[in-house]
């Protein structure tokens, strides 16, 4: 086999120009596919993280709704021929508080499944900016579990999130609702509550999502600060939310939740499915398009050893006529063939390399994603596996036919032309 592998080199070193070609075919495509496909995730990522980083896993709450059996249905018999002349019955008017909301934070925090149970008061309020009332809405919120599992930090983009989380009656205002009300850190305003009650809150940083709309309502304060912006006792919550150490447990996990707590339970896939399926059909093309390229790089190769073969048909007739077999001419071009394939292979995953890090760099400025400098690049070294094990599986493939082909060669014919 070294005796093999050394022709092929010997006529790799005599066709050398062609051999670069057909190398340098291969490393373009594998430095796209891998260039490719990490920014290609990098921004999936990001874009996804915009949401699903500030998105439980599972969502407690109890919503608004009408009561599915009035009694009029209770009154008659289902037997019986009646016809109920109601409709439009709006629900009855109660709080949205989670009911039992302690005991089923105990309850959850024991379950192993769970990595961490955060609680949540929200509170559609009007803030007071002159004459003008402009619609927000406060969330209550654990600072501390929001700034460890939910990325608080890192989306604000004036004030510590500690401050938020010691100071009284402070409160953090989206960077679109600040905008217009031109408010800042510091200044104080007022807020008026659904039932009619006002309050004045200091302003102790500004939140930016990247979601323009998002920034213009939603507003953060700490628990004990919106329940007695409400009124309410400290038991007083309308949410839980749930991170568990699988995702992939969300969907069935939340349906088990709302039967066990007689609640309403809602998954991270179902509130975010477009997000999801945008993700997958982003990285679909990403890989078409790179699977195409390494595609071409190989055809490129199957050319240029057709037109070896009939270049090196003197070669091919000397090497059986001195008692080489039609195998070991076929080991001879297929041992070319991966040779290229794998110096091609090598030089594609150190550019590529070189072209992720070059991404990275680049400068990615946009008001919408303050906290994000350069464009995100994913580094997942599984990029260079697929790209190096197809690269290589394409180049045998493409190298297969002529290597056959040179192999059935008959040297008598060939001299005798001569």
């Amino acid at each position: 086999m070294r005796l093999l592998i050394s022709i092929a080199i010997t006529i790799l070193r005599a066709k050398l120009k062609q051999s670069i070609v057909a190398a340098v075919g291969v490393t373009f495509s594998i430095t796209m596919f891998v260039a490719l496909l990490g920014f290609m995730n990098g921004l999936n990522d990001m874009l996804d993280g915009l949401i699903l980083n500030r998105t439980p896993h599972i969502r407690l709450y109890n919503e608004l709704k009408a009561t599915p059996e009035q009694p009029i249905a209770q009154r008659f018999d289902d037997r019986a021929v009646v016809h109920h002349f109601i409709r439009s019955v709006k629900p009855k008017s109660e709080p949205q508080r989670l009911r039992n909301a302690a005991a089923i934070t105990r309850a959850l925090e024991d379950d192993p499944r769970v990595l961490a149970v955060s609680p949540r008061l929200v509170a559609q309020v009007f803030f007071n900016v002159g004459t003008t009332d402009l619609n927000g809405q406060v969330s209550g919120v654990d600072v501390e579990q929001e700034v460890r599992y939910y990325m608080f930090s890192d989306y604000l983009v004036e004030g510590r999130a500690s401050d938020l989380a010691t100071g009284n009656n402070t409160i953090v205002l989206g960077k679109g609702l600040a905008d217009m009300m031109a408010a800042r850190v510091g200044d104080v305003v007022q807020v008026t509550t659904a039932s009619g009650d006002r309050a004045l809150l200091r302003v102790s940083g500004l939140f930016q999502s990247g979601i323009a709309d998002f920034d213009k309502v939603q507003c953060y304060a700490s628990i004990k600060t919106v329940q007695e912006l409400l009124g309410q006792p400290r038991s007083y919550l309308t949410d839980l939310n749930v991170k568990l150490k699988d995702i992939e447990q969300a969907p069935a996990m939340a349906r088990e939740l709302a039967a066990r707590f007689d609640a309403d339970a809602v998954d991270i896939q179902t509130a975010n499915a477009q997000f999801e399926t945008g993700t997958q059909v982003r990285t679909t093309i990403s890989y078409a398009v790179g699977v195409v390229l390494l595609i071409v790089a190989g055809f490129g190769i199957y050319n240029i050893l057709n037109m070896l073969i009939y270049e090196k048909l003197d070669t091919i007739a000397i090497l059986k006529a001195a008692g080489f077999s039609g195998g070991d001419v076929r080991r001879i071009f297929l041992s070319l063939s991966l040779i290229i394939g794998v110096v091609g292979a090598a030089a594609g995953a150190l550019f590529g390399f070189a072209m992720q890090r070059l991404i990275d760099q680049l400068p990615f400025v946009t008001e919408a994603l303050p906290t994000v400098t350069t464009f995100p690049v994913d580094y997942n070294p599984k990029y260079y596996l697929i790209a190096v094990t197809f690269a290589l599986l394409t180049t045998w493939i493409a190298g297969w036919f002529p290597a056959r082909k040179a192999a059935q060669i008959d040297p008598v014919e060939i001299i005798r032309g001569k």
